[in-house]
């Protein structure tokens, strides 16, 4: 069966989401043995809807679905991108926006072909029965050029029989820890799970190499992952389970989802859909985090404001001028959040794909009550970390006045003329700056011992300083900025909450 006719029919965003179009069927009919194939092919135009759904009517009697595509790739004229095509699927369970139910896999841009049966899958994919009723494969058209995007999909049923039940095992909860403590941890990694090349298991041993007690799996719009992590994991290595969900206004990573949980990222800021799934992740114990968001890339700019989410990833991978203006960014907020009473920790991961990427380049540093993920994701939301270049820098950053004392993400609550010390002891970064920031900006900078480690105090007031928050960097340049950043805090708070002098 080859040539379906292509038949358009524009649909609600209740069923699919809000820019979306649905085709004609592919109809097969029931055969006892042997393979059927259906070929469709159509063309997207330029400023097409984000989501092109192509139904498929499975027959009963069929143990594996397989779909393959392509598009053409014109070279564009100047100034426009060229054609770039995403992949994914929904079972008979729907297409609705959030339907878990239907969901079965995704792997964007990174595969021509994927396969799914009750044995096994194409990584991104979820193994499982494939029942009868409408399957639904998603395109999205991420980049189109001006001449529009040609586009051809390939569908196989297949009746032979399968091996074994696919059975899940999913990561632990708890790995053995040092009790309360600092753990490292990298939140933001790719495996062939979306679009990585490392496996789990090479993503796991470059994780114990880098010195990191826990790291976060956030493929791209699939929980496929979460199913194999149990075989990776271990007393040394606590790995949570994630998401990175790519919108087309931005990327935010969901730390902490129970294994399976999938959230949607078919929407766009103008939808107003984020609250509902930043809603769905809370409601699960997860923790929301706007991902690089002045990355260049299409897409990857955060278009939807920070209300209610938990943390925003300032550092992503090796330092670049975006990162510079993240943290810029950040910093304005929290001379908000100094007088509001709430602010949004910062947190730094590698965002690590393939070789050569590194993972923990940067990583979050965190101070848990223990090695389990409550713990981990309750740290970073309280704040209670800093980021790390590599497992080489270590950093004690506190602050005392009078009788109290105060760490990284705490309040110092003294009365506003109290004298406060703040003290920042830094290793593994010799020559480097020390830079301490408030909500005045830079207020001291001081170079580091060229031959080892060193500490660095100064001292203010919480009349003069809301908050005080630090960073160490080498006077080092990379191809964007004039430095390289190697440790940056969360900031500690001084004053007692609403003390300022125009309350």
């Amino acid at each position: 069966m080859t040539g379906i006719e292509r038949r358009h029919f524009l649909i609600g965003a209740a069923a699919a989401g809000a820019a979306a179009v649905v085709l004609g069927p592919v109809e097969f009919a029931y055969a006892a043995g042997g393979d059927q194939v259906g070929t469709v092919t159509g063309h997207i135009d330029y400023g097409a809807p984000d989501w092109v759904y192509i139904p498929v009517r499975v027959p009963p009697g069929v143990n594996r679905i397989t779909v393959s595509y392509g598009y053409d790739r014109p070279v564009p004229p100047p100034g426009y991108d060229g054609n770039a095509l995403d992949i994914g699927v929904f079972d008979e369970g729907g297409i609705g926006l959030g339907d878990a139910a239907g969901f079965r896999g995704w792997s964007g841009g990174f595969r021509t072909e994927f396969t799914i049966s009750a044995s096994d899958a194409t990584p991104g994919y979820l193994p499982g029965p494939v029942r009868p009723g409408t399957w639904h494969v998603i395109v999205g058209p991420y980049k189109v050029a001006p001449a529009g995007l040609n586009w051809t999909v390939t569908v196989t049923l297949s009746s032979a029989a399968t091996g074994a039940p696919f059975r899940p095992r999913p990561a632990p909860h708890t790995a053995t820890g040092r009790g309360r403590a600092w753990y490292r941890g990298d939140m933001h990694l790719h495996t062939v799970h979306s679009d990585g090349r490392r496996t789990p298991a090479e993503a796991a041993a470059g994780a114990r190499a880098a010195g990191l007690d826990y790291i976060v799996s956030t493929e791209h719009n699939t929980s496929s992952a979460a199913g194999v992590w149990g075989e990776f994991a271990g007393p040394d290595l606590l790995v949570i389970d994630g998401e990175e969900i790519t919108t087309r206004n931005g990327h935010y990573t969901a730390l902490g989802l129970p294994a399976g949980t999938w959230i949607d990222w078919r929407y766009r800021a103008v939808d107003g859909a984020l609250a509902r799934f930043v809603r769905e992740i809370h409601a699960v114990g997860g923790l929301a985090v706007a991902a690089h968001p002045l990355a260049p890339c299409v897409g990857c700019g955060w278009k939807f404001g920070f209300a209610g989410l938990d943390a925003v990833e300032v550092w992503n991978g090796p330092w670049t001028l975006d990162d510079e203006a993240v943290v810029a960014n950040w910093d304005n907020l929290l001379v908000a959040g100094a007088r509001a009473g709430g602010w949004i920790p910062a947190v730094g991961n590698s965002d690590a794909h393939s070789e050569p990427q590194v993972i923990g380049l940067p990583h979050t540093v965190v101070y848990a009550d223990g090695l389990n993920r409550r713990a981990i994701l309750s740290a970073v939301r309280a704040g209670r970390a800093w980021i790390a270049e590599s497992s080489a820098v270590d950093v004690e950053f506190g602050a005392a006045g009078g009788t109290r004392r105060a760490g990284i993400g705490e309040r110092l609550a003294v009365s506003d003329d109290t004298p406060v010390t703040v003290t920042l002891a830094v290793t593994g970064a010799p020559g480097g700056i020390v830079r301490l920031i408030t909500d005045q900006g830079l207020r001291s900078s001081r170079a580091l011992p060229a031959d080892g480690p060193g500490t660095v105090t100064w001292t203010t007031t919480p009349r003069n300083s809301r908050y005080v928050r630090a960073e160490v960097r080498r006077p080092q340049p990379t191809a964007s900025t004039p430095d390289t950043m190697v440790a940056l805090t969360n900031p500690i708070f001084l004053g007692r909450p609403g003390n300022h002098p125009e309350d």
